[in-house]
């Protein structure tokens, strides 16, 4: 329920804050059950990952427990170091956040005053749109181009305010990607004063060839910051915690803003061990693969309409009553996410579940559907 805006604390904030729209996740599993009054509840809402965290993870978490009344280390050293040893870059080109999003938050703080432009693609992922308003600084959108980025459209969108621009690779929430060549000609347009933004959440679930190995550019000591996380395929999404790869001088300036102690102690102890943990990685890539040609081949045969995902998640066109079919989705305990803030009111987004998650969406919907 909102409040009303009649109270004389509104007064006190800046109009570009009251005009920010916040940012509505999907929705939880115990709220479905306490609304509906649902005993088993399945979420395919949030892109998470359908086997759960690393057990790694989990066990470095019950071996680290007893020591949660210390501070965590303020600059994550060690964490640093296994994810730069991973990458085959130096620590001191890595920052670690409570989430990537928290990066972004950083990152726009930072580049973005007054009057500065933020490009992005139209739909992309909600959260560079807020932090851009939050530093005052103007949106310019690029419509998407058969429901992928367009560099044409962004190239032709660059102004002497541009500051920063948003890629969202594979982009959330159409699971398309940026490819190598295209991503290659935007950073040989880009201007002086202008950063990308690579925002990889789901790299790790990308089958293409042709997808762009950013830390080249990265190494080459060009303007791009490459966001990584541990939500997604790691598992991690309850602990958060993401991280950031840039040149030197990028993270240097970033670190003046992040803020202490940052990302806690058992999400720093979770993603080491999650990291080392090639085999549930390569499981859950795997089930993700599989998973996604059997929705794709059961949708197919319903006649719905979607859009082919390089991510663990499948942009599905569910018409005029979008809005019922997710109702009706939820009162049978599946939880999904709609479209409408990204301006897609006729799509909704369902994450890539286990078999039995995915067949009970199936034959929900289908039932849905023939009423």
């Amino acid at each position: 329920m909102e409040a009303k805006m009649d109270d004389p604390i509104y007064k006190m904030v800046p109009t570009h804050i009251l005009k920010i729209k916040p940012y509505v996740p999907g929705k939880p599993i115990e709220e479905v059950k306490r609304e509906l009054g649902v005993k088993k509840v399945i979420k395919l809402a949030s892109n998470e990952n359908a086997l759960g965290p690393s057990p790694r993870a989990i066990q470095a978490i019950k071996n680290y427990a007893s020591k949660i009344h210390l501070y965590p280390d303020g600059a994550a050293y060690y964490l640093r170091e296994d994810i730069a040893s991973y990458l085959g870059v130096d620590s001191d080109n890595i920052i670690v956040g409570n989430g990537s999003d928290e990066i972004v938050s950083i990152i726009t703080r930072i580049f973005i005053q007054k009057g500065d432009q933020a490009i992005m693609g139209d739909p992309s992922f909600l959260m560079y749109r807020i932090d851009t308003q939050l530093s005052r600084g103007e949106i310019v959108t690029v419509p998407l181009k058969d429901f992928g980025l367009d560099v044409s459209g962004i190239l032709n969108s660059l102004t002497d305010k541009t500051r920063l621009i948003f890629i969202s690779n594979p982009n959330n929430p159409t699971g398309t990607i940026l490819k190598s060549k295209e991503m290659q000609e935007l950073i040989q347009n880009l201007p002086p004063g202008t950063i990308v933004i690579s925002d990889e959440a789901y790299h790790e679930y990308v089958d293409d060839s042709e997808y762009p190995d950013t830390l080249t550019w990265v190494k080459e000591g060009k303007n791009i910051i490459v966001l990584r996380t541990f939500s997604k395929i790691y598992g991690l999404a309850g602990l958060r915690v993401g991280y950031a790869i840039a040149k030197k001088q990028i993270i240097s300036i970033l670190n003046k803003v992040r803020p202490p102690f940052n990302v806690n102690s058992l999400a720093q102890v979770a993603a080491r061990a999650a990291l080392k943990d090639r085999d549930h990685v390569i499981k859950s890539k795997n089930l993700i693969r599989r998973e996604k040609e059997f929705l794709y081949s059961c949708l197919k045969e319903l006649k719905v309409p979607f859009v082919p995902t390089q991510a663990n998640f499948i942009l599905i066109e569910t018409g005029e009553n979008t809005k019922e079919i997710i109702l009706a989705l939820l009162k049978k305990g599946i939880i999904v996410r709609g479209m409408e803030a990204y301006n897609l009111p006729n799509h909704i987004r369902l994450t890539v579940g286990t078999r039995e998650e995915n067949e009970t969406f199936i034959r929900e919907l289908q039932n849905i559907l023939q009423r």
